[in-house]
């Protein structure tokens, strides 16, 4: 480079700095600081800033955030969400004058994301439109339309005796491992081709837990329609207090597309735990069970998101399934009965149908549906009200005859049909039942056409009987799908299909073993 050359570049830079000297104003921003006074076990006290407001996010050092949970006069108590094992008293606190909020949007469909947004399962960043307060009012009454349209769970005993709608609240409880998961993971696998979206929420689970749920959602294809929001077990209170509210955000950005959305809930339980975690670290008095007197208040502006608007509102609905575990079979527990109470019915999971191998094992006494046969198809409410009934009375039956009462023959019957009628209703797991195979199987049992097989060959007979399925007319198919009643000629043909069938195999004659 030529002498001439750098002399000419040394005056335009001495130029252009004199410039922005001569140019230079300083500005002042305005900034409020405050202190950490003390740590804890998922929280921090902090001083000094006193324009917080009420679950306004505060930065902390190392990117890690909180949420302004108390405010006293002297300080405020922050709920930390993150690790805190670096901070320490002493330690720079910022305002952010924003709340917790939650990236939404049709890029979140398929991933795994934790209770902030961030992705964990390594396919890279979150693509969203926007972002969506993690707390958020419920729909008004006025925007809000009656749960009429039924979403199929495609398990029978449910489909048929406890019916769920779109925009319904049921609650699914019973002891640890009685498969109140099963059930909830069963129907977001019968949402595909429904046109339902699906958020599974994983609150304070175990990680191995976590990733068989994803695994077998991805290996049935349920992850093409579904967005797993997970907080891991041994995350802060904080992470797993806001994850339902964060999912419940994901899930009504869909709804008010006008989309209908499934979320479960998995589980509240952890979910009060580590709210009651909070309260008691943040000095707030306990009640019943130590829970602080607001529990019931966290559950229900939660499960309250879920609705189905009406059509000047995008008619979209939010179906929630919230789970709860029950200790030594007791319903009548704070959190069950909170739970039981904001709900609109209960699936209730006996152990000792579980240990009698009846799965799923929903106790059809205990377990009810508020919203009932509005959100069923029409084809199924002749037919599952006298399945109920007979079912109650066989049950009934079945008590008197332990002890050793003589019983006539109708009795007998009436006790046989009960055994079947608990026999059809059991299902593998994650092998849900199309409509039209669940209405052959209860029209037969309905007309007693099961009460001739043999017990140990009624699960042959049902499969032969829903392979007729194919055989039905259109004009009937496309009844049903359009939810009319059926009538005497269409459970006639039914009836005419299936009895050949079962007929063959009530007739055929026992293999002897020996030979």
């Amino acid at each position: 480079m030529r002498s001439t050359d750098l002399d000419q570049i040394i005056d335009d830079t001495f130029r252009e700095i004199s410039h922005s000297r001569q140019n230079f104003g300083p500005s002042i921003q305005f900034r409020e600081m405050g202190v950490v006074k003390n740590v804890s076990a998922g929280i921090a006290a902090v001083t000094g800033l006193p324009g917080t407001g009420f679950e306004e996010l505060l930065q902390f050092p190392n990117n890690l955030y909180g949420m302004a949970f108390n405010l006293d006069s002297d300080e405020i108590g922050v709920v930390l969400l993150g690790r805190n094992d670096q901070l320490q008293a002493g330690d720079t606190v910022l305002r952010t004058h924003r709340v917790a909020d939650i990236p939404v949007g049709d890029g979140l469909i398929g991933r795994v994301i934790d209770s902030l947004g961030n992705p964990v399962d390594d396919k890279g960043p979150i693509s969203f439109q926007q972002r969506l307060p993690i707390e958020r009012s419920a729909p008004p009454i006025m925007s809000r339309e009656a749960v009429n349209v039924p979403l199929q769970t495609g398990i029978k005993v449910i489909d048929a005796i406890i019916p769920i709608g779109r925009g319904q609240r049921e609650l699914i409880l019973g002891d640890r491992q009685t498969g109140k998961t099963s059930i909830a993971i069963d129907t977001i696998l019968n949402q595909h081709d429904k046109n339902v979206l699906c958020v599974y929420c994983a609150i304070g689970q175990r990680t191995a837990a976590v990733a068989k749920v994803v695994s077998e959602l991805r290996d049935k294809g349920a992850m093409d329609y579904t967005t797993v929001v997970v907080t891991e077990g041994n995350s802060s209170p904080g992470l797993q207090y806001i994850t339902p509210y964060a999912a419940t955000s994901i899930a009504e950005y869909f709804m008010e597309q006008g989309r209908d959305v499934l979320i479960v809930y998995d589980d509240l339980t952890n979910h009060a735990r580590a709210y009651r975690e909070l309260s008691l670290l943040l000095r707030r008095p306990p009640g019943r069970e130590a829970f602080p007197g607001d529990i019931f208040y966290i559950h229900s502006r939660l499960l309250e998101r879920a609705t189905h608007l009406n059509e000047a509102h995008g008619g979209g609905s939010l179906t929630a399934l919230p789970i709860v575990e029950t200790e030594a079979q007791d319903i009548s527990a704070y959190i069950p009965t909170n739970l039981i109470s904001i709900t609109d019915g209960q699936l209730y999971l006996s152990p000792k149908l579980f240990e009698l191998g009846l799965l799923p094992a929903v106790d059809i006494g205990k377990s009810v549906s508020r919203v009932g046969g509005k959100a069923q198809l029409k084809a199924y409410r002749k037919i599952s009200g006298n399945l109920k009934l007979a079912y109650a009375q066989s049950e009934e039956l079945e008590a008197f005859a332990r002890f050793g009462t003589r019983l006539d023959d109708d009795t007998e019957k009436a006790i046989e049909h009960g055994k079947r009628i608990r026999m059809l209703f059991k299902q593998p797991e994650m092998e849900p039942v199309s409509v039209v195979e669940q209405l052959l199987v209860l029209v037969a049992l309905a007309k007693g056409l099961f009460d001739t097989v043999p017990l140990h060959k009624i699960t042959e007979a049902e499969m032969m009987v829903r392979k007729k399925s194919s055989e039905l007319p259109d004009g009937m198919l496309q009844r049903i799908r359009s939810s009319e009643p059926l009538n005497e000629d269409d459970e006639e043909t039914i009836i005419n299909l299936v009895m050949e069938e079962l007929l063959k195999i009530s007739n055929t004659p026992e293999t002897d073993n020996n030979e």
